[in-house]
């Protein structure tokens, strides 16, 4: 692997760091207010789930909601401003770096934005009460895989985009059903065993179900294979968004 696509990393970085407070509010504001609506808002009204208060149930499920947001939108609204409005790709372009270079280093300042969302909403978990468990450490690599893998699809997106209401198809019709239905809000084990079955591929909700165990404890099994499904889709993705870019680039 090229390590020319760091430039391009750095290059957003730098960029980001003018207006990071504007993007940390606009990422966290939906997680953080899901948070405090229903945890607090419904904990009177839900007997707990697992041995966990409900505040407690849904905040692991929100961090990744959060990498969620932060990845895709980076990689579509942001990809598609570099891309098409500001023609920042082309100038790029004219370096040294190839689409492969440019691709990566999209997607891993993409996961770079997720994380650092999925870090400071998981920080203010003390002040909603909710202490979790020293495995917790374990979480941030794993929400690195999906921001990696969420920030794969929203290049997808951005590498088929025509114009930016394209990307309303793709919040809508996935990341909206992924966030309710992903297992954040409720157990999957309540759902019957086939719709349990689809929900279970959703790529979002491996990592719910991961996030919960290491923050509260469980079977390690499972942590293993939570894992190496999000580093499986994260590999998966990341090598169709670079083919995807470099034919939006090159034709």
């Amino acid at each position: 692997m090229s390590p020319l696509f760091a430039k391009v990393w750095m290059r957003n970085c730098r960029v980001w760091r003018k207006y990071m407070t504007a993007s940390l509010i606009g990422n966290l504001g939906q997680p953080l207010l899901f948070l405090g609506a229903m945890g607090f808002g419904l904990r009177g009204e839900i007997t707990d789930i697992g041995g966990l208060t409900y505040l407690q149930f849904i905040a692991p499920g929100l961090v990744t909601s959060a990498v969620m947001y932060s990845a895709a939108f980076e990689t579509t609204y942001g990809s598609y401003t570099r891309l098409s409005t500001q023609r920042t790709f082309e100038a790029i372009l004219m370096t040294l770096l190839t689409p492969r270079d440019l691709a990566l280093g999209e997607i891993t300042w993409g996961a770079t934005k997720g994380i650092i969302s999925g870090l400071v909403m998981f920080a203010v978990f003390p002040l909603f009460g909710i202490m979790p468990a020293a495995t917790s450490v374990f979480l941030f690599p794993v929400l690195f895989l999906e921001g990696m893998a969420f920030a794969s699809l929203g290049l997808m997106m951005t590498s088929l985009a025509r114009n930016y209401e394209f990307f309303n198809y793709f919040t809508s019709l996935f990341i909206t059903p992924l966030f309710l239905f992903s297992g954040i809000f409720f157990p999957l084990e309540n759902l019957t065993p086939w719709i349990q079955s689809v929900m279970k591929t959703l790529p979002l909700a491996h990592v719910v179900e991961t996030s919960r165990v290491l923050c509260y404890g469980g079977s390690m099994g499972d942590v293993l294979f939570g894992v190496t499904v999000t580093a499986f889709h994260a590999a998966a993705f990341t090598w169709i968004a670079t083919l995807l870019l470099r034919r939006r680039l090159i034709t």
